[in-house]
Formats: C-alpha cells, sequence, structure tokens
C-alpha cells in the first residue's frame, strides 16, 4: 500500500510539473507567433515615378499575412495637412507592394502609419521624403526665331518697310565716273577769271594799282603845269 501511495503521488507530482513546462513552453510559442505575425519593421515604403506622375508604393513583407491598414498622410512642419489615401495590404514572404497614385513634389515629407491590430498601430520611421527630382521637367518653349521677313520689315503703324540697301555690285556699277573736269584744260580767260576770282590778293592789287594811276596823273598834270610857264617866258 504504502509502495502504491509513493508511486500515485510520484506521477501527480511529473505530471504537474509537466503541465507547467506545457504551459511556459505554450506561452513562450506563442509570444514568439505574436511577435513574427507582424511588426512594424516588415513595412517599408518609397516615392517613385510612373512614367511623368509620381506615386508612393508600401511594401509589406509579414509572411503571416495579417491585414495591415495602411494610411498616408501629407505633412508640413510636423503636422498632417492632407490625408492622400488608405488601403489594406496581405503581407507575404516575397513581398505584397501596394501604390499610393500621388504627383507629389520635390523634397516632400508623408507620414505612413500601419494598422494591424493587436500587433501593429504605429507610423513607419523615419517620414517618407521624395526624392529633389520630379518626375516631369518642367520645359520651357523656346520663342521661334524671326523669319528673315519680320527681320527686315516693321510694322505698318509704326513706319513705312525700309527700302533695301544695294548690294555691293549695283552700287559699284551705279556709282557715276569720276569727276574729271578739274584734270580737264579750261579757256584762259576762264582759268584767268578764276585765279582772279580765287585770289585772295585781288583787293590789294586793285588799291596799289588805283593809287599808281592817282600818282602817274598827278604827274602828268604838274608836268603839263611847268610846260606851259616856261612856253609863257
Amino acid at each position: 500500500m504504502a509502495v502504491l501511495s509513493v508511486s500515485r503521488r510520484t506521477v501527480t507530482r511529473s505530471v504537474r510539473a509537466l503541465g507547467v513546462v506545457s504551459a511556459t513552453a505554450a506561452l513562450a510559442l506563442g509570444a514568439a507567433g505574436n511577435a513574427a505575425a507582424c511588426n512594424i519593421n516588415e513595412f517599408s515604403a518609397e516615392a517613385k515615378c510612373d512614367g511623368d506622375k509620381g506615386v508612393i508604393t508600401v511594401t509589406d513583407v509579414d509572411p503571416a499575412g495579417v491585414p495591415a491598414t495602411v494610411t498616408v498622410f501629407l505633412q508640413n512642419n510636423g503636422a498632417d495637412i492632407e490625408k492622400i489615401g488608405e488601403q489594406v495590404v496581405r503581407g507575404s514572404k516575397e513581398g505584397t507592394t501596394i501604390t499610393f497614385e500621388e504627383d507629389w513634389k520635390p523634397n516632400a515629407e508623408y507620414r505612413i502609419h500601419v494598422t494591424a491590430k493587436p500587433f501593429v498601430d504605429e507610423d513607419i520611421k523615419p517620414n517618407l521624403i521624395t526624392p529633389s527630382t520630379p518626375c516631369k521637367e518642367d520645359e520651357e518653349s523656346p520663342s521661334p526665331e524671326p523669319t528673315p521677313s519680320e527681320e527686315t520689315s516693321a510694322p505698318a503703324e509704326e513706319s513705312e518697310e525700309p527700302t533695301p540697301a544695294p548690294s555691293e555690285s549695283e552700287s559699284e556699277s551705279a556709282a557715276p565716273p569720276a569727276d574729271t573736269s578739274d584734270n580737264a584744260p579750261s579757256p584762259a580767260g576762264e582759268s584767268n577769271l578764276a585765279e582772279t576770282g580765287a585770289n585772295s590778293n585781288t583787293g590789294l592789287i586793285a588799291g596799289v594799282a588805283a593809287a599808281l594811276v592817282a600818282l602817274g596823273g598827278g604827274a602828268v598834270f604838274f608836268g603839263m603845269r611847268r610846260r606851259g610857264a616856261n612856253s609863257q617866258r
């Protein structure tokens, strides 16, 4: 009887010990399973270009495939100013990606929140900053070059059309013959008249000639008087 009682106690203790060990293992496995079920580190976000438009993608690599709600907010100075969109994603070992159509601006900031209760309820850190280069460059159309007619003609309201300048060959052919009047001999009279008129000493010569004429006349007058006086004697 005593031996049977001891054996029952031993078995009971062993069963209790095994139950404690099993419960502990189950709790550990449950905690590990919950930790592996969904984690914020399994989510990543990226700003990309889809042609000329921008998009924001979020990838979930949760192998358990726990449904998670992803919400994207546009931020400015640390505050949400616009809700871009919200989608549900089921992760996979290879990764499941969802896309938000958002024509983002360079260096814009977005906050991305993930909710997968009871595992995750937080933001992807750090916030998403878009690239400094836009998906589509602003191309300034160059101004059209003026046509030759526009360059040479002016509006009718302002002025008349300018007469086109003659070409070099036309100017040479239309040039008048060289003036040879200076080299051609002129008649004697015209030459004397030209020289007399052109001489700057004409007035002086005329004055001297008049003085000489006056002196000659006086000499003749006095000579005639003397000759008359001598004849009377």
